[in-house]
């Protein structure tokens, strides 16, 4: 990667990837062919970084497929992946003889300027140029067409896009921005049907709303002995739907999905070069060492760690809670003793999709756990949920918002609950407890005022959450609505929801909130006591 003395070059080599199951040459991988293909024929000298993940992402398996069906590549922007993926599906089209490559992408105009990248590749070359049949240029139509009847097309990122066709090769740009399984499902499954096809899904890093990359990066880096520690999460108790039947074994680790990851390790300082190489292969070639020194010194950090660095953000720091202070609370080690009273609270999604139940209490420390305890579709299985668990020995607290409210239907069977005690939350309780909850967040970066003589003691009380994604999500991109002086999460117009950190705020509140103690009589005082 260089010297101090010398030119800084990044590395060929992905810090993270799945490495191959043999001796990679000439007939053990197509990748060789693909070189050649993209030098002698096309005219494009590919960097190393280049060559290498061609030779690695196209290996083969003994009967000629490909070993893995699903490449995954990260790397930071700029660094030449829709070069990549011009040589790859004109690769597929010319010297594989496939019969549709689908190119797609989050943003149509991304895929598109891809796919106009590779028409002019091929057009620029009389070899190639003389096999095309046509060249469709109409909006969301556009393809490339040759006269053996190969077609590259490119379709939209939709649950609709790519169904009815069979695709031999699909590329999926810019997979961060899939913040759902919508288009995955639709386009991907064109596969299925295809012994000798792949599904290439290229991007930089992304962030907590990133669901389909996150989960692939999960997966691949699982089956590699986990290097970055992205699945010890400490999910707790989240129930997602039912898993999978008790006589179901465990799923074995998929060998067709790879992974080829050109990232700066964890923990590592934005101005340390060794981390830039990592992450920018093409440093040195396409990329100099000025230009990320101007990031570096430009960029909010988490801006120029995704960009860049292809690092992860988990989205919360420039959600509705000051930066930083989301992360500050995470405890992966974090409980309610079982001594402490436990407070749930049921609320649900804007369009009643989504039920979610979240449970508080009191830590040890005297600060709030608070983490999601259960999520599922609709909202008919939250009161077997609570009849399931509330006894004699362990009455449970429910906290429900009223009036009007998604979950607010289930208020009526909850009260009639044995062991189970309704606390409504509605009124000026509701801006009561945001506000509470928002304190009690920003609690982890609080600075004594030195004109007011703060002490420690006057710090509000801290919250405390385990790293769950589907609270995590939603807690970086939340909005509020104003209600009067105060305000409360805002379900409908949040991008993701907000269902989760109502839950979480409503069982915070009630956890904070003081005890009320009964009125005393008056005819019960001593002095005024009636003979």
């Amino acid at each position: 990667m260089g010297s101090a003395r010398d030119r800084l070059v990044g590395s060929e080599v992905p810090r993270v990837f799945t490495p191959p199951l043999r001796e990679l040459t000439p007939e053990t991988s197509a990748g060789f062919a693909a070189i050649e293909f993209s030098e002698e024929v096309l005219g494009v000298d590919l960097l190393p970084w280049q060559r290498w993940l061609l030779i690695h992402a196209l290996e083969l398996m003994p009967d000629g497929s490909f070993r893995f069906r699903t490449v995954v590549l990260l790397v930071a922007r700029q660094n030449g992946k829709s070069t990549l993926a011009q040589i790859l599906s004109l690769f597929f089209l010319y010297v594989r003889a496939s019969r549709l490559v689908i190119g797609t992408a989050q943003n149509l105009d991304i895929a598109e300027e891809v796919w106009a990248g590779a028409v002019e590749l091929a057009e620029g070359v009389p070899d190639t140029a003389e096999m095309i049949s046509r060249v469709v240029h109409t909006n969301g139509k556009k393809s490339l067409e040759l006269e053996t009847g190969e077609r590259y097309k490119v379709q939209a990122a939709s649950r609709r896009g790519g169904r009815g066709l069979s695709g031999d090769l699909v590329l999926l740009d810019e997979l961060r921005e899939h913040q759902n399984w919508d288009a995955w499902g639709a386009v991907t499954k064109t596969t299925m049907a295809r012994a000798m096809a792949q599904i290439w899904a290229l991007s930089n890093a992304g962030d907590a709303a990133s669901i389909v990359l996150r989960y692939l990066r999960k997966m691949a880096h699982k089956v590699l002995g986990d290097p970055d520690g992205i699945n010890s999460d400490g999910l707790g108790v989240v129930e997602l739907v039912e898993a999978k039947p008790d006589d179901v074994e465990d799923v074995p680790a998929d060998d067709s999905l790879g992974i080829f990851e050109w990232s700066a390790p964890p923990g590592i300082s934005v101005h340390d070069r060794s981390g830039w190489a990592m992450a920018n292969p093409s440093l040195g070639y396409t990329i100099t060492e000025r230009a990320i020194a101007s990031a570096a010194s430009t960029d909010p950090e988490w801006v120029f760690r995704t960009e860049v660095l292809c690092q992860w953000n988990d989205g919360t720091t420039e959600g509705p809670f000051p930066s930083g202070s989301w992360e500050a609370g995470v405890d992966p080690s974090s409980v309610i003793p079982a001594a402490e009273p436990v407070t749930f609270c049921v609320d649900a999604e804007h369009d009643r999709s989504r039920t979610f139940i979240a449970a508080a209490g009191r830590r040890a420390d005297g600060g709030v756990h608070g983490e999601v305890v259960a999520a599922r579709y609709g909202l008919g299985w939250v009161v077997d949920w609570f009849r399931a668990r509330a006894t004699p020995e362990q009455p449970i607290r429910v906290v429900v918002q009223g009036r009007g409210a998604p979950a607010s239907s289930l208020i009526e069977d909850l009260e009639a609950l044995e062991h189970v005690e309704l606390v409504r939350w509605e009124g000026s309780a509701l801006g009561a407890g945001c506000g509470q909850f928002y304190d009690a967040v920003q609690a982890h970066i609080w600075e004594p005022d030195p004109e007011l003589d703060e002490t420690e003691a006057d710090r509000p009380v801290r919250f405390w959450h385990l790293p769950q994604p589907v609270l995590d999500l939603q807690a970086g991109t939340a909005v509020s609505k104003p209600a009067g002086d105060s305000w409360f999460w805002d379900r409908k117009n949040s991008p993701y929801g907000a269902a989760t950190v109502m839950a979480i705020t409503g069982a915070v509140w009630d956890v904070l909130r003081p005890v009320e103690e009964p009125a005393a009589s008056a005819y019960e005082d001593e002095e005024l006591m009636i003979v």
